[in-house]
């Protein structure tokens, strides 16, 4: 049976950004057996999840992997793909369907935001670094970048690790960056923790850019370094190798094979 592999990335009006998750997942197609591979974004750019998946469709695929390149699990991962991916299998009932995870808690993207860290200086007991997520009302967010706060403060040689959002979730950078404002004795490095380039980046540095503080850097954003690189093959890996049927694609309950009974 063809096995294809869908990678579904978030899209963005700039261009660039998707310039980034394509040249991104090119890397890593390199590393993955399937005999067919496509790209396709869930909004604000082209191909749609549908065209994708029809894509892999035309090129003989039996077996699809639909893979979501997210950071954190949240409303997108849960609920805006999977509906998606149902309406375009239901078009397609004879292929086989899994689901795989978004990149997630993971001690390599620790590493990778003490790298970006280290790019501009050395953290230590003097230094607060403050990871910066993107944010949702989904409680899951916030509890996964706090497990990797974690990660971080455990390598971080005795820095202080904390986390904040730009939107809909607790702590708020705003909130934040009001705090840091009066701890002019330490070094505080904001850490965007993004995928790509885009308007929520834009927003990190406008927002930082206000701030009186003396020693206040805003480092690269996380971006697609070989830790990510790393991690997200493992997920796309497991969703082809399906190993016990725990990626099996479900929606609402049901299994893809039952979507239209």
């Amino acid at each position: 049976m063809k096995q294809a592999v869908l990678y579904v990335c978030h899209g963005s009006r700039i261009r660039q950004a998707c310039d980034e998750a394509v040249s991104f997942i090119r890397r890593v197609q390199t590393h993955i057996e399937a005999d067919i591979q496509e790209i396709c974004f869930l909004e604000l750019a082209e191909p749609s999840i549908e065209e994708g998946f029809a894509a892999c469709v035309r090129k003989g695929a039996e077996k699809i992997a639909v893979v979501p390149l997210l950071l954190l699990t949240a409303a997108h991962a849960k609920e805006d793909i999977p509906k998606e991916v149902a309406e375009a299998a239901s078009l397609f009932p004879h292929v086989e369907v899994t689901y795989g995870k978004p990149i997630g808690v993971h001690e390599k993207l620790a590493e990778s935001v003490l790298k970006r860290v280290t790019e501009q200086g050395n953290p230590g007991p003097g230094s607060l670094i403050v990871i910066v997520g993107r944010g949702s009302s989904d409680p899951d967010v916030a509890r996964d970048l706090k497990e990797i706060s974690l990660l971080v403060k455990d390598r971080a040689g005795g820095s202080e690790v904390d986390i904040a959002f730009v939107t809909a979730a607790k702590p708020s950078l705003d909130d934040m960056l009001d705090r840091v404002s009066g701890m002019n004795d330490k070094r505080i490095f904001l850490v965007p923790y993004l995928l790509f380039t885009g308007l929520v980046m834009r927003e990190v540095m406008r927002k930082a850019l206000s701030v009186q503080h003396p020693d206040l850097t805003v480092c690269r954003y996380l971006g697609y370094d070989s830790g990510v690189e790393e991690v997200f093959t493992e997920r796309v890996q497991e969703a082809v190798s399906n190993r016990n049927g725990a990626f099996d694609f479900i929606y609402e309950g049901k299994t893809h094979a039952s979507i239209n009974d």
